[in-house]
């Protein structure tokens, strides 16, 4: 049988640059997965990279009608809003019959099922959670020419116009599931992507993760002997010698998830890689940072979130400030400057808060380089369906929920923070708009760049620490102050940069953090 699996094209908005995905970066690898594992049961099967490739919906359209696939599986990546172009699409390829059945996945699908089967008619059903199981049982389904069942992990209309959908078992032994297949398309990519553990033994309010596999903690991690074989299979056919592992939590709970990262280290040290993980701060340990290193461990973002115990409390993150700051020194002993995740403002922050982040990151010099000044200073928090913030607000009736219904936004209690937050998001918006092509390689440094960028920081710093002064003096912003506040900045960042010499009309892509 044909199928297809569609990474669709996905667009940037400019408001939502300065903003992380609203998938993991583990998603990358969901159609890899599929289609081995399709492949195994005999299927002939493609991917169509809608993204990485950048193809027209027309180009996409020539690709379906030429490989006449039985089953067209679409991995959906949120990103903002509805995704209406994707939708009509679907509908047209069902209503020309290009495709017997239509299926999605993904993290999105799998929390805003019922939204999907709602808006999008040509959608048949969506498979929630992991997908590897149910895809191989759906593909034997369409394939017999049958009705489909309800199968576990498959969310189908029933005949009351409803929704229906139980839930599978998860995968307890992720070894028994073959290497995903790699696009052409993925190794023009720095990084070679890895998975070598799926869930998280965490439980973040914001986090959808473990709402993801199923709302409690299901943290399994492969075997370092499978992992370090697929990295061998990698070297040997494509020379790689770069890789991230995409696990948001690399490390397994307690002391046998660090056994398994030092087996893990001794058996790589000799394959002469690089490589970067994301891990938890209580799991910054020289024990096992140490060898890692010396494996090849060159970069880490670790979840710091915020610089107060109490908002750490709030957060259910189930670390401390002191396990923040014990890992980003043991990181800079080991040579490695860690990519942090940071929390500026929550819905519920107040001044002192506030205060409180941002001197815990001028004391632990977390804002020397301007990309990661401009995330730090300004990130809300995104509540994203399905987490336990998300819930939370819903109750107390705080929620605007977007049209797709899997984020929604809410108003910061105090107002002052809420103003602050709304400066800062203003000019680091416009920050990364006008330094899009530059730090996606599209257009040149200016000269003498690291000065130009150094004076920039500065003024995002000041701005950040006068605006927030002024309010804790109580000072009043009406929004004539703002507005000029934030055009003047601006105008800076702009002379600063020397970006007032560019041509008109000048084509900038805008930077993008989606998924790959």
């Amino acid at each position: 049988m044909n199928i297809l699996l569609l990474e669709h094209p996905r667009s940037v908005c400019q408001e939502r640059c300065n903003d992380i995905a609203n998938t993991p970066l583990s998603s990358c690898l969901n159609s890899g997965y599929a289609a081995v594992v399709l492949s195994t049961k005999g299927h002939r099967v493609e991917i169509i990279e809608g993204f990485l490739q950048d193809l027209t919906y027309q180009e996409i359209e020539q690709r379906i009608t030429e490989f006449k696939p039985d089953l067209l599986a679409v991995h959906m990546v949120y990103h903002w809003q509805d995704d209406l172009p994707l939708f009509s699409f679907l509908e047209k390829v069902k209503q020309a019959g290009l495709s017997r059945y239509i299926t999605a996945f993904g993290f999105y699908p799998t929390i805003a099922y019922e939204d999907i089967l709602a808006k999008c008619p040509g959608v048949d059903s969506v498979i929630v959670g992991e997908h590897e199981l149910t895809i191989a049982d759906l593909a034997e389904s369409v394939s017999e020419a049958k009705s489909v069942p309800r199968l576990l992990g498959l969310a189908v209309r029933d005949d009351e116009g409803g929704v229906t959908c139980t839930r599978r078992e998860l995968i307890s032994d992720l070894d028994l599931l073959p290497f995903p297949t790699r696009t052409q398309a993925m190794f023009r990519i720095q990084e070679v992507n890895l998975l070598g553990s799926r869930g998280c033994y965490g439980g973040c309010t914001f986090c959808y993760i473990n709402p993801f596999y199923g709302q409690s903690s299901h943290w399994r991690g492969r075997s370092p002997e499978n992992i370090v074989a697929e990295i061998d299979n990698i070297i040997a056919e494509h020379g790689a010698k770069e890789f991230y592992f995409t696990d948001p939590n690399f490390f397994g709970p307690g002391q046998k998830g660090h056994e398994r990262a030092l087996k893990l280290a001794s058996l790589l040290k000799s394959r002469n890689i690089r490589f970067g993980i994301e891990a938890r701060v209580n799991d910054i340990h020289p024990e096992t940072l140490g060898p890692l290193v010396e494996a090849g461990l060159h970069h880490l973002l670790i979840g710091l979130e915020s610089g107060r115990d109490s908002s750490l409390r709030r957060l259910n993150k189930m670390t401390t400030v002191e396990q923040n700051e014990r890992a980003i020194r043991l990181l800079r002993e080991y040579e490695i400057e860690p990519n942090v995740g940071f929390i500026m403002f929550e819905p519920d922050s107040s001044l002192e808060d506030v205060r409180v982040n941002y001197e815990f990151l001028r004391r632990n010099q977390l804002l020397n380089n301007l990309p990661v000044t401009a995330n730090l200073l300004y990130h809300h928090q995104i509540v994203l369906k399905g987490t336990p913030a998300y819930r939370h607000l819903l109750q107390e009736g705080r929620l605007k929920i977007q049209s797709s219904g899997y984020e929604a936004t809410t108003a910061i209690s105090n107002p002052q923070v809420e103003l602050l937050a709304g400066i800062m998001r203003q000019i680091t918006n416009y920050l990364f708009e006008q330094m899009a092509g530059i730090w996606g390689g599209k257009v040149p440094e200016p000269t003498g760049a690291p000065d130009r960028y150094a004076k920039v920081n500065c003024l995002l710093v000041q701005t950040f620490e006068l605006s927030l002064g002024a309010l804790e003096s109580g000072e009043e912003f009406d929004e004539e102050r703002v507005e000029l506040l934030v055009t003047k900045v601006k105008k800076k960042i702009v002379e600063t940069l020397g970006l007032e010499k560019r041509k008109p009309n000048s084509p900038i892509k805008q930077k993008t953090t989606d998924l790959c």
